[in-house]
């Protein structure tokens, strides 16, 4: 059976390990194109669109994190992927978290966490999110990707960065995004998975992000007990895209040191 999701598979056939990078809300897979060019000549990157996003297929109602976490693990038992380090930015870092809890150390050799955060949702926040999946189902997304794009990249990021992430975002089909929506307002607490992680972790922060601050960064790195913290300068929410150079460096520093081991 071919895989459920769409996505990039890009394999040079080396003994490092594989990367799978897993993107946010309300974006596609195109978010990881840096990534993509920086590693996908030295080791396997696997880049999905997830549920409801990109050219993957839309499930309305409610999607859990969980199951975003089951459509990866099956695309990685397809693919052959039996272990692989996983990267997500923002709702990402929170699939990322619940894949380390579904597959495991012996799977998941290392976690980066990038503009994210553990705890679960506040009851205002849960009312927030459906409220807004509401109203993309009634207004669709351009409406809310103008009011938000100068916070998901910052106000001086560059204008080619800034026409890719409002692309991305218009793209989305709002059933998709409602859906994911919902499925995070009712997201666990994965604080106490992560005090017990025995992966290393790299977690990286955009200096300007409004959506998860550098505060929120270092509750995560003193939480894991084998982590690095990265602050981007000059970043935002996504500091892959904004200053992928710097972005680049952190995580291929990491990576190394993931292929290295113990």
């Amino acid at each position: 059976m071919p895989p459920f999701l769409a996505y990039d598979d890009k394999d040079p056939h080396t003994s490092r390990t594989p990367l799978l990078l897993v993107h946010g809300h309300p974006f596609d897979r195109t978010m990881w194109h840096p990534q993509l060019t920086a590693f996908a000549a030295t080791r396997r990157v696997i880049a999905p669109d997830l549920r409801g996003y990109g050219a993957s297929p839309v499930t309305p109602g409610s999607t859990p994190l969980a199951r975003f976490a089951a459509d990866l693990a099956d695309l990685l038992d397809a693919l052959s992927v039996r272990t692989c380090v996983v990267a997500g930015l923002s709702m990402g870092g929170q699939i990322a978290m619940e894949c380390y809890d579904r597959l495991g150390p012996g799977r998941v050799r290392g976690l980066v966490l990038a503009d994210t955060f553990a705890a679960p949702e506040t009851p205002e926040g849960k009312r927030a999110r459906n409220v807004m999946a509401d109203r993309l189902l009634r207004e669709g997304m351009r409406g809310y990707a103008d009011e938000v794009l100068e916070k998901m990249v910052a106000p001086y990021a560059h204008p080619d960065v800034k026409a890719h992430v409002h692309r991305m975002m218009t793209a989305t089909d709002p059933e998709g995004a409602a859906a994911a929506l919902r499925g995070r307002a009712e997201r666990p607490d994965y604080r106490p998975l992560l005090a017990k992680a025995t992966v290393p972790a790299l977690v990286v922060v955009g200096t300007d992000d409004e959506y998860t601050p550098v505060s929120d960064a270092e509750a995560l790195h003193a939480l894991l007990p084998d982590a690095t913290l990265r602050i981007i300068d000059a970043a935002a929410h996504l500091p892959n895209l904004e200053r992928p150079q710097e972005f680049n460096r952190a995580l291929g520093e990491f990576l190394t040191r993931v292929d290295e081991g113990p």
